[in-house]
């Protein structure tokens, strides 16, 4: 196994899984991700099949029953993440988007909005690397210089074109890395507004990297940007029920441990002292009840929130 199929995210692949697996089946007409199982691997697409299926392949199995739920629970999650996040990237357009700790996110490729958007895809090399395989293997296209016209085979299987007008991968270790020279030297232009878009990471970092992260969108964001904002806020249900998720289902995500959760109140805070005022923050559960998804882990919706910050005038 190289050194990128070690360290890549796996979290990022349960996410994909989620989205994969409610396509089409959670909140038709509100959510919807065909790309998502395109990026998948043969075997990771296995019990999305069975989500979709609606059992098991094999009922006895402990282990096909655990990656059964694993792949159940996330696309609950998914479902009203995506609307929420989407909804606000719908009303907050800007010429420049960046996708901070970008996974496999499909948005580049599967929204329309995109148009007249370039869009900087950040995400740790490992996992950046990972990606760029995926989309290879599926057919994608992505030169940011000249992206493609749209491909009548990518409804069929065929080649996936990008719907933003460019796409520019830009790769980051939040952990070491500089954010602010990294986008510098990719191309964004910190004179033009920018949407912001941070989903599925803040858990997953040191509140000195997140604050040291917000500080380096706020140094880059002109007046008229946005900060589209997914994270979790402390819930010891929540937080017990993922130690005994990862207990029962193996070492899947054992190397990406949460490591900040945020209080609203700390989350307003920590962003108006850097110059973004937040417009709405509600929690996952709120969302799901208005898609009426029929979600039944409520403790773990309830704790996810998506915020939405703009830049003071």
């Amino acid at each position: 196994m190289s050194d990128i199929e070690r360290t890549a995210s796996r979290t990022a692949v349960l996410v994909c899984q989620g989205r994969a697996a409610a396509d089409g089946r959670i909140a038709v007409g509100r959510f919807a991700d065909p790309v998502a199982v395109r990026l998948l691997r043969p075997a990771e697409r296995v019990p999305v099949d069975e989500v979709r299926a609606g059992a098991p392949a094999e009922a006895g199995s402990w282990t096909s029953r655990a990656a059964y739920e694993r792949v159940r629970a996330g696309a609950e999650v998914m479902v009203p993440r995506t609307v929420a996040l989407d909804d606000a990237l719908r009303g907050h357009q800007n010429p420049q988007l960046v996708v901070l700790g970008t996974g496999l996110d499909t948005r580049a490729w599967r929204l329309p909005e995109l148009a007249e958007t370039d869009v900087w895809e950040v995400d740790h090399p490992a996992s950046q690397q990972d990606k760029r395989d995926r989309l290879a293997d599926a057919g994608a296209l992505t030169d940011a210089e000249a992206p493609a016209a749209p491909d009548p085979l990518a409804a069929a299987g065929g080649t996936l074109p990008a719907t933003a007008r460019s796409v520019r991968f830009t790769p980051v270790d939040f952990a070491t890395d500089d954010l602010d020279g990294a986008l510098r030297a990719a191309g964004h232009d910190a004179s033009v507004p920018t949407t912001w878009l941070w989903e599925g990471v803040v858990p997953y970092l040191t509140r000195a990297e997140v604050r040291a992260t917000v500080r380096a969108v706020s140094g880059r964001s002109a007046p008229g940007s946005a900060l589209v904002l997914n994270y979790q806020s402390p819930s010891l249900k929540a937080s017990v029920g993922r130690l005994v998720a990862r207990g029962l289902s193996g070492s899947v995500t054992a190397k990406e441990p949460w490591r900040s959760l945020w209080k609203p109140r700390r989350m307003a805070a920590l962003l108006a002292g850097n110059g973004l005022r937040i417009v709405s923050d509600e929690d996952l559960l709120t969302l799901a009840e208005r898609l009426d998804t029929g979600a039944r882990g409520r403790a773990s919706l309830r704790s996810g929130r998506v915020a939405v910050a703009v830049t003071r005038a």
